[in-house]
């Protein structure tokens, strides 16, 4: 025999309908921005990125080395702290090319690319294409650069570029049948070498860098053309000016096949990416004029930025980032990275 309901028990019921729906809406993953066609572009040093495990660096790396690989939580918070950046661009979708330095291992990419992965709005196309390739122990510091990309690249064509242990990844994206040379690079440090020392430090990766595009102008003077990286030293400086014989003028850039600096004529005030005393811009990105054209790739200058939402301190002063820093910091006072990230709009044509 059937049993009418209750008034209480109808009551009951429209409020667990309630509750569920209300749960759907709230807590269902949020939906990407609409795709505008271009290619989002980032760069950014993440400041010491190390993994899950204890691989017995140097003197130098031991302490992070150790520190992250037994730390879970801190492991986590550093991992989500980056990713919460990173997926801030591009309408939420985070960059579809992600580029970065001061990472230990392809380990380590692996976990930023998952963690990226877990976070994703509902509609965002994943992370499938990772690159690093790490140094040997005549490094110095165990970190280099990384490649975290929604694009395909061609792992035959993936490198160090150069001699003596530098920090330069080269790689390929293919995208409609056009290729990127995307050359990703982080320059010796101004504790280590203060500017004078020709042939070795800063100019040594100046030098190098140069003599590789100038081989790829050669074969194709419009080659698309990318170089990024944490320079340690301004645009305005003679390694950027004379030794990378990067300028900040696109006609001559065009006139004399060389490497235009979209962040070479900016006031260090609104775009520095790192500070020491002052705003600096250490991160940098450099295009051939292949890039400039309307054909292949192509870079929109007017489009870059330094995002710093979130990543300086309530407390601050300075236009200063806010960095996660080392094992010793209270976990309260942890923020993201000691540089803020660069990001560019690109477009295949």
């Amino acid at each position: 025999m059937l049993r009418r309901s209750t008034p209480g028990a109808v009551a009951a019921i429209a409020i667990l309908l309630a509750i569920a729906f209300v749960a759907l809406v709230w807590f269902k993953p949020p939906a990407a921005a609409p795709d505008d066609g271009g290619i989002a572009f980032m760069f950014w040093n993440v400041e010491n990125l190390f993994d899950d495990r204890d691989d017995k660096r140097n003197s130098i790396d031991d302490p992070y080395d150790d520190w992250m690989a037994k730390d879970d939580a801190d492991r986590k918070l550093k991992l989500d702290r980056l990713a919460e950046v990173i997926l801030k661009v591009n309408g939420g979708r985070g960059p579809d090319v992600f580029a970065g330095c001061e990472v230990e291992s392809l380990r380590a990419v692996e976990l930023l690319r998952d963690a990226l992965n877990a976070k994703l709005p509902a509609g965002a196309a994943t992370y499938d294409h990772i690159a690093m390739k790490e140094l040997d122990a005549n490094a110095g510091r165990f970190i280099a650069p990384c490649l975290i990309s929604r694009i395909p690249f061609d792992p035959a064509r993936t490198r160090l570029m150069g001699r003596f242990n530098l920090r330069i990844l080269e790689t390929h994206l293919t995208k409609d049948k056009a290729d990127l040379r995307l050359v990703v690079s982080h320059w010796t440090s101004q504790r280590s070498d203060d500017g004078t020392k020709k042939g070795s430090g800063r100019d040594r990766y100046a030098s190098t860098i140069r003599e590789d595009f100038e081989r790829a102008m050669k074969q194709d003077p419009q080659a698309d053309y990318l170089l990024c990286g944490d320079f340690n030293t301004p645009p305005d400086s003679e390694t950027v000016t004379g030794q990378l014989r990067m300028t900040a003028n696109a006609d001559e850039a065009k006139k004399e096949s060389r490497l235009f600096g979209l962040l070479s004529s900016k006031p260090a005030e609104k775009f520095g990416t790192h500070y020491y005393s002052k705003p600096l811009i250490y991160d940098q990105i450099g295009v051939s004029p292949g890039m400039l054209d309307a054909k292949g790739w192509s870079c929109d200058p007017e489009t870059v930025r330094v995002p710093t939402e979130g990543m300086i301190r309530d407390t601050a002063r300075v236009r200063r980032p806010w960095r996660f820093g080392d094992r010793d910091e209270n976990p309260q006072n942890r923020g993201y990275s000691d540089h803020f990230p660069v990001v560019v709009k690109l477009k295949v044509q």
